[in-house]
């Protein structure tokens, strides 16, 4: 999953307040996709103290995309179907284990505890993103820039959808400013994958981000790294919203400890490895990972 640079440093804030950041960051391209979870899980979660794996990975036919065989202490974890779909039924807690996984070197047993945020074993509470973090989550300014910034100078404006458009197309694969969503038929009866996730970047290069992320709106919910009365924000909708839950006027939050067949994340890192900002002044290089609107949202709860 490579990272794409966001630039446009001191960038304005769009009407929502949103958008305004005042250095370049890298951000991932693609949500964090199944093969790269598996790799992460069969680094880590042998034992799984911390239940970075959810059963329901393997049985709900939705989203069905990761296996575990064998017994605790032993446990391995195999792809289904297509591992460039985005990792479902996970919460910021795992997203949080997954960003210090890569920060500290992404290898089998690296740490998941310490690093972008200090966990300790913690599942519940906020816990805030550590001063040198090279990897993390991104704050809610910093995705929604990557979402919907015009680019190309620092009063450019904003897009209402991720794709470089105010009109969504629909949810067709192959055609232009297109997502997966809810458009009256959800997209998965219009392509051969056996789930409503589709593959990372499906919708091509017409339907990317200004700065070149794919599936910022639509495909699955993303946790950012927003505190909202102690729950962490989420943006984006997913395949079983209707569009206006797609637009950058929609946000909405959960607790953190929430996990949903239509939520997921990306991660974001320093765009400089010489200079690690601060919190506040967070930033994001190419990596190599080895390996429903609020009522859909409500209704898992």
């Amino acid at each position: 999953m490579p990272t794409v640079l966001v630039g446009d440093a001191g960038n304005a804030a769009d009407s929502t307040g949103y958008g305004s950041v005042n250095y370049q960051y890298r951000i991932g391209q693609y949500e964090v996709s199944l093969t790269q979870y598996t790799a992460f899980l069969n680094a880590v979660a042998a034992t799984d103290s911390y239940g970075l794996y959810n059963s329901i990975m393997a049985s709900n036919l939705d989203i069905a995309g990761i296996s575990r065989s064998g017994s605790s202490g032993s446990y391995n974890y195999s792809v289904i179907g297509s591992g460039n779909r985005p990792v479902t039924y996970v919460s910021w807690f795992d997203a949080a284990r997954f960003a210090n996984w890569m920060n500290n070197g992404a290898t089998i047993g690296a740490s998941t505890e310490t690093g972008a945020y200090t966990l300790n074993g913690a599942s519940s509470g906020v816990i805030l993103k550590n001063p040198g973090a090279t990897w993390w989550i991104p704050s809610e300014d910093e995705w929604y820039k990557a979402a919907y910034y015009k680019g190309g100078g620092t009063n450019a404006g904003y897009w209402q959808y991720a794709m470089q458009t105010n009109t969504i197309a629909g949810n067709t694969i192959g055609v232009a400013q297109s997502a997966n969503y809810n458009d009256g038929n959800y997209a998965k009866d219009q392509n051969s994958l056996p789930s409503s996730l589709t593959d990372g970047g499906a919708y091509g290069a017409n339907s990317a981000s200004f700065y070149g992320t794919y599936d910022q709106s639509g495909n699955i919910w993303e946790w950012n790294d927003a505190v909202i009365e102690g729950e962490r924000g989420l943006r984006g909708g997913s395949w079983g919203d209707t569009a206006s839950y797609l637009q950058s006027s929609f946000q909405t939050r959960f607790y953190p400890s929430f996990e949903s067949d239509n939520i997921g994340f990306r991660i974001a890192n320093i765009a400089d490895s010489s200079a690690v900002p601060e919190p506040g002044q967070i930033a994001a290089s190419g990596v190599l990972l080895i390996g429903g609107g609020l009522y859909w949202l409500m209704r898992r709860r």
